[in-house]
């Protein structure tokens, strides 16, 4: 085959008939490139898939609450025995877990970008080959075809039919033709034609690199999960900060104390409001979700997309490349109105050589009909998922031309006409059919498909996934819909679902026929779940107006047609095999190309957040306690309870071992929202109870123990009290029971159990039970109190549901 020609409109040709000899620019020559790389003229933007390590650091060391215990932590060196600093020590190791598990996250994300980044093709000494982003220079001649990214500012060199969306740049949805001498910017895509152009500006100066100084890529979608522990943290500083100052004059003022024994206590009873492990725990979790799913080849881009697909209960899937393999076969040929078969072999092999880059329905008319003649393509209109067709003119070597349309049927076909029943009988057994028809127009005219005459039918077989079938049933499982958006025939795409047993496969819905308000729209998309015939920007209002219904809406896809949808919606996903610009728009890419792939994110993503969750009320029922003990103090004029150490004590066998565990167990409770209001309504009454359980078991004891060492009897009491209340939530936070819960939960009784009775550990952290009678009061009223939380917890879930 050889290279196309253009036509002239006086009918002459630009070339000789025979081989012609086409001017390609080489590009730069290595000496070139040298010189500009010297210069320093080099895309030299850094592809940021996560953060830097030094925001790491920062963001785990310097936040408010460490600068408080921080200075706390001083204090209580100077001031008190080692065993009241503690608390510091276990800060600084939980802030070294936090960095540690946030860098494996960022190698995992860095080292899989690396295998997803697309390389650019770079023509250089006349050769092409992919290179790096960041390895271009300017004045580098990249060639273009469908699906890539135009990664730096430039001007066009050559254009095949190259038709550019700049959407994501400008808003506007419809493809740019683009002609040699036309700008081209950077963060644009090709959706059709073929093409090269001459990078103007790289690196910084670039529009997209500009655009990426204000937003970097690493920006987090939406996350509830923690923008509802920022809103808890900050009503926590407001009900610190007065209850602190009150502790203070309460403890150096009114009470005329020792002056080093009335700062440990006070400090006692600050340290515990602070929920300072909450903050690290869902960094850990959202960071190990990240390693957990890289080894799945499943490359997150932002990390809160874990949580975001936890959330989603719809799920728009594009057939080809999801549901079915990439690759299809061509199964038969039916020639109409009595044309010749060997004839329109010649076409279709014609046809394939024409397009440098086919879509995988042309690959596989190329591969059952390798081009054997010499014909001339003169003019060729590449795919567009707009359009739904391609088409080339040829002169034929006898001195006839012909210029021909391939695509979908019911586009190129009159709604009347009788072949389209044929057709309908091939899609229904899940069969792609493309339509060969001839033209009398030419192929920039607007009525090119208006006079196609049917030459013959073309029938594919797509390969279904393996895995498609079991993905969709645990979707199914879940309650989350699913919906296949798709470009093809619609009763094609549902005997596709069919064959993978995918619910309402039998109502098809052709895109054609939807009303294009949203609202009604919506109402379709909910009652339907196959839809056929779909353009790019239906798909991306179809998303919106599934989420206009309160829906939140993942979108899976690989081609450049999915790309203004899977912008729109609440999660991206995309193939790792898919276009260059889709994977850049999709928070979630499948380097594996394994739509099998998704139920791990959804799992991974329901991990996190239910078992934040469940270690959220842990901690904010530690705070709410920890307050209420504060204001009963200040209001009593007594002494605070409780010396650092014995709160650190606490905190570390009810609250920080467990919640560590907790957060990493398996969990597959679907997301719900409004998680302030989930956890506050159980740490609230949790909080009050045990606050007021030992409060209680302290007055009796200060009224039992009189004389030298009182104090430490009186704290030992109420710490056992707090101990068992503390416990007990922990017991029920644990629900439902496995065998390691248990376990876990029986270690922590039996930790402090260890030291009560050893005597060492009692001297350490100043715990030793005096007599019988308190005790086993302190034991009665706990148990009281664990009555009282099963009780309040119970009317709550059925007061407040969620």
């Amino acid at each position: 085959m050889t290279q196309r020609a253009k036509i002239d409109t006086d009918g002459s040709e630009t070339e000789a008939a025979g081989p012609p000899v086409v001017h390609r620019p080489a590009g730069l020559t290595s000496a070139e490139v040298a010189e500009r790389v010297a210069r320093g003229e080099v895309n030299d933007v850094p592809v940021r898939s996560s953060r830097s390590t030094t925001d790491i650091v920062r963001a785990n060391v310097f936040t408010r609450f460490n600068a408080i215990i921080g200075v706390l932590w001083v204090i209580m060196l100077i001031v008190a025995p080692i065993q009241d600093s503690l608390f510091g020590f276990v800060i600084i190791a939980n802030t070294g877990i936090g960095i540690i598990q946030e860098l494996r996250a960022k190698k995992t994300l860095d080292g899989l970008a690396v295998i997803g980044e697309a390389k650019p093709t770079v023509r250089r000494d006349g050769v092409t080959a992919e290179l790096s982003t960041s390895e271009i220079v300017l004045g580098d001649l990249i060639e273009l075809g469908p699906g890539d990214k135009v990664v730096v500012d430039g001007e066009v060199a050559e254009a095949d039919s190259l038709e550019i969306d700049e959407s994501l740049l400008t808003g506007e949805a419809d493809p740019v033709v683009k002609k040699p001498g036309d700008p081209m910017m950077s963060g644009s895509f090709v959706v059709a034609g073929g093409g090269a152009f001459t990078a103007t500006k790289v690196g910084r100066e670039a529009y997209a690199a500009q655009l990426a100084e204000e937003a970097s890529r690493f920006t987090l979608v939406h996350s509830e999960l923690r923008s509802g522990i920022s809103t808890i943290l900050k009503y926590v500083t407001w009900m610190m900060v007065p209850t602190a100052i009150g502790l203070i004059i309460s403890q150096l003022v009114v009470k005329d104390n020792d002056l080093k024994n009335s700062i440990a206590r006070t400090v006692g009873g600050i340290v515990p409001m602070i929920p300072e492990g909450l903050v690290l725990l869902t960094s850990v979790a959202f960071a190990i979700g990240v390693v957990r799913l890289g080894r799945k080849q499943c490359l997150v881009q932002e990390l809160p997309a874990i949580e975001g697909l936890a959330r989603v209960d719809v799920v728009c899937l594009d057939k080809t490349g999801t549901l079915t393999e990439g690759g299809m076969d061509v199964t038969e040929l039916r020639p109409l109105n009595g044309s010749d078969e060997t004839y329109v072999r010649k076409v279709l092999g014609a046809l394939g050589e024409s397009d440098p880059r086919p879509n995988a329905s042309l690959q596989a008319i190329i591969d059952a009909y390798p081009d054997t003649v010499e014909w001339r393509c003169t003019e060729a209109l590449p795919f567009s998922s707009a359009r739904k067709y391609s088409g080339a003119s040829f002169s034929e070597g006898d001195g006839e031309n012909s210029t021909w349309l391939l695509g979908a049927p019911d586009v190129l076909l009159k709604a009347a006409d009788p072949t389209l029943k044929e057709i309908d009988h091939l899609n229904e057994q899940g069969l792609r059919v493309l339509l060969l028809a001839s033209t009398p127009h030419d192929l920039d005219s607007p009525e090119v498909a208006t006079d196609a005459h049917p030459t013959a039918l073309v029938v594919l077989e797509q390969r279904l996934r393996p895995d498609a079938a079991d993905t969709l049933a645990y979707f199914a499982e879940q309650n989350v819909a699913t919906k296949v958006i798709s470009g093809d025939n619609a009763v094609s795409v549902g005997a596709v679902a069919g064959k993978l047993e995918m619910a309402g496969a039998a109502n098809t819905v052709d895109a054609r026929t939807l009303p294009t308000d949203r609202e009604e729209m919506a109402k379709v998309l909910d009652e339907n779940a196959i839809f056929g015939r779909v353009t790019p920007q239906q798909k991306r209002d179809m998303v919106a107006a599934l989420q206009s219904h309160g829906h939140t809406v993942a979108m899976t896809g690989d081609g450049v047609n999915d790309v203004l949808a899977l912008k729109d919606a609440d999660i991206g996903v995309s193939m790792g095999s898919g276009s260059e610009a889709t994977r850049a728009v999709a928070q979630i890419v499948l380097l594996n190309n394994s739509f099998a792939t998704l139920p791990s994110v959804v799992a991974e993503g329901r991990r996190v957040i239910g078992n934040i969750t469940r270690v959220a009320t842990l901690f904010l029922t530690k705070t709410v306690y920890s307050v209420l003990l504060a204001v009963l103090v200040v209001v009593s004029q007594v002494e605070y309870p409780f010396l650092p150490r014995h709160l650190t004590l606490l905190s570390t066998l009810t609250i920080g071992v467990p919640a560590f565990f907790l957060a990493l167990a398996p969990n597959k409770e679907r997301a719900k929202p409004n998680f302030v209001r989930r956890v506050m309504r159980y740490a609230i009454p949790g909080g009050v109870i045990a606050a007021a359980a030992t409060f209680t078991t302290y007055l009796l004891a200060r009224h039992h123990y009189s004389g030298e060492g009182a104090l430490e009897a009186e704290t030992s009491a109420a710490t056992l009290t707090l101990f068992l209340v503390s416990m007990w939530v922990l017991a029920i936070i644990a629900r439902p029971y496995t065998w390691w819960r248990l376990t876990l939960v029986a270690t922590m009784g039996g930790a402090f159990l260890l030291v009560l009775i050893v005597p060492w550990l009692q001297d350490f952290f100043a715990l030793k039970l005096v007599g019988t009678t308190m005790p086993w009061a302190a034991v009665v009223i706990a148990a009281a109190g664990g009555l009282l939380l099963e009780l309040s917890w119970h009317w709550v879930s059925r007061r407040f549901p969620t």
